[in-house]
């Protein structure tokens, strides 16, 4: 995972810069309006780069005058965020847009069935399933006033907004806990309901999803009135939904699809790269590489490259956390943590800074991110590497310091304590030397003798104190 994430960092910080200066590619136009199905795919855990996915499919369908847009969802569920821009992208198009479970084997979970349900046209393949929509909150953490709840875990068990490895759960429900958490339900509850009554499906098994966390079959979701279609595939499915009667922008629309061609429409090199960046690990590691960069060229000015490189890498990783469910917090923390290892290799104080700034490290980086969805954390070998590789600097600034400290001064006064001196004169206790081609004061408990040679103790000032050799 580790050596996964910095691969796909260092591709991205040479090539996302040059592709963020082009224009994005222009559709071939269709020979005419509505003479095509677009067909776009809602695939793994939701998040920003499936987001940008969408809208671009639907901006796409808009601007081709395509017959309908649909939405293949294969998703365990995902971030509340991204989940919501995507149904207000799919309320607002102007294109039909058919929601469809497919493949056989896949599901539309937690926030996937809130799609599903926003979409004008709901259809399934045989063998997926639909549900299991309760909102769970976040790692059991309070949200901040005014902010929106999580959506649905997909086994509604524990988890927000999906986890692919979870188990689908029974139809028990979880137990209320706290007046937030009622909240919560009640305000997911409303939303699809919402939907369901814009769509005209069934409000009740939707709220049972959410409150108990049922699913249902491909089969037992036509029974229920939670989709309107079965289809084996797509071309079965635009053949059952021709002559479909949909509601646009007010205005009733009837769809004519039945053996129109269907183009897929993939995604964007920018998309693909925001699926990239927007990982947890590889958002964590470009911020880090950033961070490095510039300490590096603040240390040694002029060096140019790493400054640069930093700099992009900072840009990118701060870019991508801004399109993640941030824990402030454990941000904070990792800033504490970096401020103090830099301020012990610029001041050691063996170990106190770096070692408390390496723990702020470790414990920022389990808090940064703020969700349960397993695809949008931190894993463990990405923080173990990197407070390794952190823990490893620290010692190598204090093996440095330690010998800098432990080798003999080489300039100035103080370079004289051990070194061999010869008396000039002498007189009592006090007379002059001559050490390292230089005459100076010394004094000395002893009596000595003209040409003696004698050790250099101490320094005091402009004053040796001199012991016989």
């Amino acid at each position: 995972m580790f050596a996964n994430s910095l691969r796909s960092l260092i591709f991205l910080a040479a090539l996302v810069p040059a592709a963020a200066a082009a224009p994005p590619p222009a559709a071939a136009p269709a020979e005419s309006r509505g003479d095509v199905v677009m067909l776009a795919e809602i695939k793994g855990v939701i998040g920003p780069a499936t987001l940008r996915h969408v809208e671009h499919a639907v901006e796409m369908a808009e601007t081709r005058g395509a017959e309908a847009l649909i939405l293949q969802i294969d998703t365990p569920g995902g971030l509340v965020v991204s989940t919501r821009a995507i149904i207000e992208s799919i309320l607002a198009s102007d294109v039909p847009v058919i929601g469809y479970v497919a493949p056989a084997g896949g599901h539309a979970a937690s926030a996937g069935t809130y799609i599903l349900y926003a979409t004008h046209v709901a259809a399934m393949a045989p063998g997926t399933n639909v549900g299991a929509a309760t909102p769970i909150q976040m790692g059991g953490s309070t949200p901040l006033p005014g902010a929106e709840p999580d959506l649905p875990a997909p086994d509604g068990g524990g988890t927000s907004n999906g986890g692919a490895d979870e188990e689908t759960s029974g139809a028990e429900a979880p137990p209320a806990g706290t007046a937030l958490d009622a909240k919560s339900v009640n305000d997911a509850v409303a939303q699809i309901r919402a939907l369901a009554e814009l769509r005209g499906r069934n409000a009740e098994w939707a709220e049972r999803a959410v409150r108990e966390a049922v699913s249902l079959t491909a089969n037992g979701a036509l029974d229920e009135g939670v989709v309107e279609f079965v289809a084996a595939d797509v071309r079965t499915l635009l053949v059952a939904i021709d002559g479909e009667t949909v509601r646009i922008g007010g205005q009733e629309r009837t769809l004519a699809t039945a053996g129109l061609p269907i183009e897929r429409i993939e995604p964007t090199f920018l998309t693909q790269a925001l699926g990239v960046i927007a990982n947890p690990n590889v958002a964590f590691l470009l911020m880090l590489i950033g961070v490095y960069g510039l300490i590096y060229e603040f240390a040694t000015p002029g060096s140019i490259g790493p400054g640069v490189i930093g700099a992009i890498a900072l840009i990118l990783g701060l870019y991508a956390l801004h399109q993640l469910p941030l824990n402030y917090a454990g941000l904070a923390l990792i800033a504490l943590g970096l401020a103090f290892m830099v301020a012990e290799a610029f001041s050691p104080t063996f170990g106190v800074l770096g070692l408390g700034g390496l723990v702020a490290f470790v414990v920022g980086a389990f808090m940064l991110f703020d969700t349960d969805v397993p695809a949008f954390r931190l894993n463990a070998s990405t923080i173990v590497a990197t407070a390794a590789s952190s823990g490893l600097l620290l010692i190598v600034i204090l093996g440095y310091a330690v010998r800098a400290l432990m080798k003999p001064v080489a300039t100035g006064i103080e370079s004289l304590s051990g070194k061999i001196a010869q008396v000039v004169d002498w007189s009592g206790a006090h007379g002059h030397v001559w050490v390292d081609g230089e005459r100076w004061e010394a004094v000395s408990d002893a009596p000595l003798t003209p040409g003696q040679e004698v050790r250099v103790v101490r320094t005091e000032r402009l004053k040796l104190h001199v012991a016989a050799a």
